[in-house]
């Protein structure tokens, strides 16, 4: 029983007090290095377990999603970023957790799933790395394992602009002088017998759209 009091102690202290400051702190940085400019926060669902599908541009994506979102956000970030002193504190006040990229961290997507029948928000980069280039990169197929798991809602956010901020390969930020854009898409809800091409199609063609980036070329017929 003490554990348990203990834990919702943790999560009013994190929620009411750490997570607005960080908040607080983080938009007055980006007011000075871009500000962040968010577009359609009306979708977003306010309350219940939703799974967020974000692009990847730099190590602040984390940052700008939830500075755009008008309800807390968990976030799956690459364990590397935790060693970074400055954006590992961050992340933490943030609500991240880790994930190992390269193989399937089933404790990673367990505890995505969790949160997500438990209500949370959570934010997952489905590219699974840095796009250097800023194109859209190829989606890991997982995704649509957390779908299907978590049975919530699903909305893309689109971020532009971060790149600029925190350049590839770059470890500290620079003043971009332009607006950092995340826009919201429409949430969609899967049938749990939904298949992995339908879900992952689904938010390809939704992150293309929120950055406006062009779909694939048609295949010339023979």
């Amino acid at each position: 029983m003490s554990s348990k009091r203990e834990l919702n102690a943790h999560n009013f202290f994190t929620g009411w007090v750490i997570l607005p400051l960080a908040r607080l702190f983080f938009g007055l940085l980006f007011l000075l290095l871009g500000p962040i400019r968010p577009a359609g926060r009306r979708r977003v669902p306010r309350k219940g377990g939703l799974l967020i599908l974000s692009n990847h541009l730099a190590d602040v994506d984390p940052i700008v999603v939830q500075l755009s979102c008008p309800r807390p956000v968990h976030f799956m970030a690459k364990s590397e970023l935790f060693e970074m002193r400055l954006l590992g504190w961050g992340l933490r006040l943030y609500k991240a957790f880790p994930v190992r990229r390269g193989e399937p961290d089933k404790g990673a997507i367990r505890h995505a799933v969790d949160l997500l029948r438990a209500g949370h928000a959570v934010c997952v980069f489905p590219e699974g790395e840095l796009s250097q280039s800023g194109e859209l990169l190829p989606l890991k197929p997982g995704v649509a394992l957390i779908v299907r798991m978590a049975g919530v809602p699903v909305i893309c956010a689109g971020i532009q602009g971060s790149n600029r901020v925190l350049p590839y390969g770059r470890l500290l930020p620079r003043f971009s002088f332009r607006a950092v854009r995340c826009a919201w898409g429409e949430p969609r809800e899967f049938d749990p017998r939904a298949g992995t091409e339908e879900v992952m199609g689904w938010a390809q063609d939704e992150l293309r759209r929120l950055t406006g980036q062009p779909g694939p070329a048609p295949t010339q017929a023979a």
